[in-house]
């Protein structure tokens, strides 16, 4: 069984003696905090939040420690953002991040470490929604607790940083099917119900109160996927009409 607690917990260690004075607080958040982590399909979700902006040598620095930390990782990686505390409260959307790392950019970082360094920054509609898990449901790891540092982020911004998250589901489904029908599912139990769930408990909402029959057994394949080492089936087309249906619902 994979160890997360180890893992996280040499994050911490390595990211107090990098950020020193500067560091307000370390969150763990997503699958994690939410009962459904699964090391084979799972990233491990982190915030870091800090006093005042990062020099460009320390980001340097903090990037090769978790770059090395992310070798131990499980297979999707770390995903891990680092903001300022002001941005925390009062909430800024988009929301302004210092610095982000995930397994998706590790060979622009591999090929080009200093120019990663110096251009990962900007904005970021997704954190809205990783600020609202984090308020919600998430852990501090390290630092002031989180009411001490997170308002609580408005419905008109989560519900729009979701939806940014879902715009090209139509197209991106065939291509990851679990993800997309599973993300579908909570987008909509959030629009309907206000429920903050992770995808797994999207899917299993949709099993019980998606008003369509037609498409449970698409939900149920990519629940018995998200949850095992089975492979989910489906016909491309059924899933794109998934996909039509629920942004009709969502965006009604």
């Amino acid at each position: 069984m994979y160890h997360l607690k180890e893992l996280t917990d040499r994050f911490t260690q390595q990211s107090r003696s990098i950020l020193r004075d500067n560091l307000t607080g370390i969150y763990l958040h997503g699958s994690a905090v939410m009962g459904c982590f699964n090391e084979k399909k799972s990233d491990i979700d982190l915030l870091v939040v800090v006093k005042n902006g990062i020099p460009t040598d320390v980001k340097k620095q903090y990037l090769a420690m978790v770059y090395e930390l992310n070798k131990d990782a499980p297979e999707k990686g770390i995903e891990m953002s680092v903001v300022k505390e002001s941005v925390c409260d009062p909430f800024v959307y988009p929301t302004p991040f210092e610095l982000h790392f995930s397994a998706g950019h590790l060979d622009w970082y591999r090929s080009d470490p200093d120019g990663y360094a110096e251009k990962m920054n900007g904005t970021d509609k997704d954190l809205a929604a990783h600020f609202t898990i984090i308020f919600h449901r998430g852990k501090t790891l390290y630092g002031k607790e989180i009411p001490q540092v997170f308002a609580q982020v408005s419905r008109e911004d989560y519900m729009d940083s979701i939806r940014s998250d879902i715009k090209n589901a139509k197209e991106d489904i065939t291509e990851d099917p679990t993800y997309i029908t599973l993300n579908l599912c909570r987008v909509l139990a959030y629009k309907k119900d206000g429920l903050i769930l992770s995808k797994q408990e999207g899917g299993e909402w949709a099993q019980k109160f998606l008003c369509s029959e037609e498409y449970k057994a698409l939900i149920s394949g990519a629940l018995d996927e998200y949850r095992t080492d089975r492979a989910m089936t489906f016909a491309p087309a059924e899933a794109q009409s998934f996909a039509e249906y629920m942004l009709g619902v969502i965006n009604e």
